[in-house]
């Protein structure tokens, strides 16, 4: 789709935008910041009226878009008509669409028309809720929405929480209060030269968890290899009794175990850990449970879906990240505990320019949970998005999604020359294009390897098309191709397209 043209004002005097940007020392006038809202508020209404007309994927490749720029920051304003243009130009057709209902690769970022408003009216406030005092609202809003969140989730009043910016960043504060909970006191005394600690640390987790515990071990200083992976079973899920061992192999050691990371809905196959006996062993050996719910969490919306949550009611820690399955624009990701003053013992800080003294009632300050100081509003546009879908919408939004998937599923386990790899308990199918005739070379490893080299083929060709993107991954070795819906826009016509594309593809390359 051809970005639309500007209209073409009477007269330059008539379009404040056209002015050679801004003069002197002062922001935008008023007059020209309510024109260029307006534009801009018509571009991105366009946009996501006509996002399916673009190809989810632009057909360029890595370093063809940086010599469209100019090498040197500009010396001279621009008028924001000029820079709007090439907005249109440069950006759009460039990007890849997660807005675009066939995005169905990794886990879907939607961002809604709610969410949208909620970002900008954030950029407006320009709040900064690190202290009470630096955004009253921010910080109590904060409070409010996470209660609302955890409400929806069916958790008991016992966990209490707060916003950060990805799930990534949530595990960390959620491990970094582990170490507390396990009474190294590494906030003050760090873990370097501490001979107490000269067998090591542990963090257990599944071997399909995800990357960014490893990623939480590295940047808290217990490093990559005091994360033990726990082997799973067929299904992908993590073995209870070999993480009994593990544990038990380690304090034999003298290591000395800092948490149990499980998983509800891993990044590859987004099978579940069985939460309830994982929580039984963390109870008795009196380690931190963290629980990684960052994609599938909002399906526990749904109370007939909850038998996969059992027994994260346990957890210490939970993550879930509003802005992937619950169409808030990035960031916004949902930590909660049952065990605040901890958080606050691994980051609690205050000089004496940060206190608050000039209030009697107690305050919460959040920047005394977590490593970052500056913090973004985002209870605002989680605010706006509760309220203009409610619980109810969000739920209905889910379940649509969760039925998709499980047609697709259906359609691929009808097919003899197509087979499904992993179980399917939420939105996302794990799949491979597999000829009715390769099964008697199932064990073959010329015959595995053409496999995935044909798959890839097949999943290279069909985002190609433009028409949809997928991703993959590989489970028990073997190349897997994804299809997540989780995208607010996607239809059944968007799902039997993907699934149209890929035979026509198997077809084509199957046969040569």
């Amino acid at each position: 789709m051809a970005p639309a043209p500007f209209p073409v004002p009477r007269s330059v005097s008539d379009d404040p935008l056209s002015a050679s940007g801004v003069p002197g020392r002062a922001d935008l006038d008023p007059r020209t910041f309510r024109a260029a809202a307006h534009r801009v508020a018509d571009l991105m209404a366009d946009y996501l009226e006509g996002v399916e007309d673009y190809p989810v994927f632009p057909a360029i490749e890595p370093g063809s878009i940086r010599p469209l720029f100019p090498a040197t920051a500009p010396e001279a304003p621009a008028a924001i008509a000029k820079i709007l243009a090439d907005y249109q130009a440069l950006v759009v057709p460039n990007a890849t669409h997660w807005q675009h209902p066939g995005f169905l690769a990794y886990f879907g970022t939607t961002a809604s028309g709610p969410g949208i408003l909620g970002e900008m009216l954030t950029a407006t406030l320009g709040q900064n809720p690190m202290l009470w005092r630096t955004s009253p609202i921010g910080t109590e809003l904060e409070g409010v929405v996470v209660d609302w969140l955890r409400q929806g989730l069916g958790l008991p009043p016992t966990f209490d929480g707060l916003l950060t910016d990805t799930a990534s960043t949530s595990t960390l504060i959620a491990l970094a209060a582990a170490r507390e909970a396990a009474g190294l006191d590494a906030a003050a005394e760090g873990l370097a030269g501490r001979p107490d600690l000269a067998a090591g640390v542990r963090v257990y987790a599944s071997a399909e968890a995800h990357s960014s515990i490893e990623k939480a071990c590295m940047t808290l200083g217990i490093g990559r290899a005091s994360l033990r992976k726990i082997q799973v079973n067929e299904r992908f899920e993590l073995d209870p009794a070999a993480l009994a061992a593990a544990i038990g192999e380690d304090r034999a050691a003298g290591r000395v175990p800092l948490a149990i990371v499980a998983t509800i809905g891993t990044t590859s196959s987004t099978s579940v850990d069985p939460i309830a006996a994982i929580a039984a062993i963390a109870v008795a050996e009196g380690v931190w449970l963290h629980v990684d719910a960052a994609y599938a969490g909002p399906v526990a919306l749904l109370p007939d879906r909850r038998a996969s949550f059992q027994g994260w009611e346990l957890a210490d820690s939970i993550v879930v990240n509003p802005h992937k399955w619950l169409f808030t624009p990035l960031d916004a990701s949902l930590l909660l505990t049952r065990r605040m003053e901890l958080l606050q013992a691994a980051f609690s800080l205050q000089p004496e320019y940060l206190r608050t003294i000039d209030r009697e009632a107690p305050v919460r300050d959040y920047s005394e949970y977590q490593p970052q100081l500056g913090r973004r509003f985002r209870a605002l546009k989680l605010w706006i998005l509760l309220r203009t879908f409610g619980l109810q919408g969000l739920r209905e939004r889910i379940d649509h999604h969760l039925a998709l998937a499980a047609e697709f599923a259906d359609w691929i386990d009808a097919d003899p020359d197509w087979e499904r790899l992993a179980p399917v308990p939420f939105s996302t199918v794990c799949f491979r294009f597999r000829p009715a005739g390769a099964a008697r070379h199932a064990a073959d490893p010329a015959m595995d390897s053409r496999l995935d080299e044909l798959n890839a083929g097949i999943m290279a060709a069909v985002n190609r098309s433009g028409e949809v993107f997928l991703s993959h991954t590989r489970l028990a070795g073997r190349f897997t191709i994804r299809l997540a819906v989780g995208n607010l826009r996607t239809e059944e016509r968007h799902v039997a397209r993907a699934w149209a594309l890929l035979r026509r593809e198997a077809g084509r390359l199957g046969a040569g």
